[in-house]
């Protein structure tokens, strides 16, 4: 039995991926074509039988429960809990963590972006800055001009006209264009402004513009004003509210601070930040064997960062239970063994610290949500899987019910995860029975 656990130097992520391993389950096999290159790979010394047994391993034995796909998720929660042979779920770990780690890292990412700038358009700017064309492989949502990449090789202010008005011929309806921020007010807001008003008399409304470089807050506020401007001189209602949208090198901390700078930006295009997240480039989740033929399994790894200290894995088939307050937040996360009756709503449920025998606490939950859900059995799927509409309003439920200090960007709240009372006394008779034992001289 493996246990799929969160490793995350934030507060929390968003679980996603779950649909992938699914599919992956679906058509885990290994063919001729596989057989016969581990055949040639492999020591000579492999018996033939183990790769005719290859030729019948399958995903049919195997149990898959998890958190539904985009819940919000905690360190030490197991994401997911795989139960089967010991071979096969081994086999699965290299392919679950890829799916999950790159998937779930991403998701978190855009969540916090999406936070950050509240109610403001988000577009998604990666393609070219991501690790390879299936890490960038995702869809725009409307065409954003590059009109850069077209300015002929004379004066600037000339050069980006003939530039926005040859785009404008291409894109009427989609005129969103990038104007010159080193002298905006001179070249680059006054040919899209005059592009703009030519369209309109050729009946068509141009989107916008985006800025990529200087003082953001302070162009965006040029922008405007000019927009306004405009508007009123022309009495053109809809000038006044185009779309002005900021990039180069956004991150959660640059939206923060324009926030506060009282900015005009209407959304932003997010790239390198976003599918790399330098703020972590890893999420960390890990694979680990928690259970035998029924005898629970407890790891004592050696801390590298800390000398002379151990890390401790959580032992044993578990559950995990999400307990909620009557104002609808979420209080506490409650693992406990899977043999144990789940916790009930109104009734008081012990709920302690994994490691420190003196934290403890009384929740009396309003609801319980059970986090942990058969997802595979037998070999075929057994629950519905949500589609990407369902999946966003997963996320946007389950970020709601958290409090805005476990949310903040800076020093957040840990939210609390706790073991049962039973839980807890049987992890620490385990831990005591199998601690090293340290010898003096």
């Amino acid at each position: 039995m493996g246990s799929f656990n969160p490793l995350l130097t934030g507060e929390f992520t968003i679980f996603a991926g779950l649909e992938e391993c699914l599919k992956f389950l679906t058509k885990f096999h290994y063919s001729n074509s596989d057989i016969e290159y581990l055949q040639q790979t492999l020591p000579s010394s492999i018996e033939d039988e183990f790769f005719e047994y290859l030729r019948t391993v399958s995903a049919k034995d195997v149990r898959l429960y998890a958190m539904e796909e985009g819940s919000v998720a905690f360190p030490r929660v197991p994401l997911m809990r795989i139960e089967g042979p010991l071979i096969i779920v081994q086999l699965l770990e290299t392919t679950f963590l890829t799916l999950v780690n790159y998937a779930s890292l991403m998701a978190t990412n855009a969540a916090r972006y999406r936070m950050a700038a509240g109610g403001m358009k988000l577009f998604e700017f990666g393609l070219r800055r991501a690790q390879g064309p299936d890490g960038g492989c995702q869809r725009r949502s409307t065409p954003i001009s590059e009109s850069e990449c077209l300015v002929p090789d004379y004066d600037t202010s000339e050069g980006e006209l003939a530039a926005l008005i040859s785009f404008a011929i291409a894109f009427p309806d989609g005129f969103m264009a990038l104007v010159d921020t080193y002298e905006v007010q001179r070249s680059g807001l006054l040919n899209f402004c005059s592009v703009a008003l030519a369209l309109n008399d050729l009946g068509y409304h141009a989107v916008g513009i985006r800025l990529d470089s200087g003082d953001l807050a302070y162009l965006s506020n040029v922008a405007r004003h000019y927009f306004t401007q405009i508007s009123t001189k022309y009495n053109l209602p809809w000038f006044e509210n185009l779309m002005i949208m900021a990039s180069n090198d956004i991150n959660e901390e640059t939206i923060l601070s324009l926030n506060e700078q009282g900015h005009k930006i209407n959304c932003f295009g997010i790239g390198t930040h976003l599918v790399t997240c330098q703020r972590q480039p890893a999420l960390g989740c890990v694979y680990k064997m928690v259970e035998l033929n029924g005898h629970p399994s407890s790891f004592f790894l050696k801390d590298k960062t800390q000398p002379g200290s151990w890390k401790v894995t959580m032992p044993g088939c578990k559950d995990a239970y999400r307990l909620y307050s009557e104002s609808g937040h979420a209080l506490i996360d409650l693992l406990q063994r899977s043999i144990e009756p789940p916790p009930n709503v109104n009734e008081k449920v012990l709920c302690r610290h994994p490691f420190e025998e003196s934290k403890r606490a009384y929740v009396i939950p309003s609801r319980v949500e059970k986090l942990l859900n058969m997802y595979w059995d037998q070999g075929n799927i057994c629950r519905e899987l949500p589609n990407l509409q369902q999946i966003k309003e997963r996320v946007q439920i389950s970020l709601k019910t958290l409090r805005s200090d476990i949310k903040r960007n800076l020093n957040p709240t840990p939210f609390k995860v706790a073991v049962s009372d039973r839980l807890y006394t049987f992890l620490h008779d385990l831990w005591l029975k199998n601690a090293p034992i340290g010898e003096l001289s």
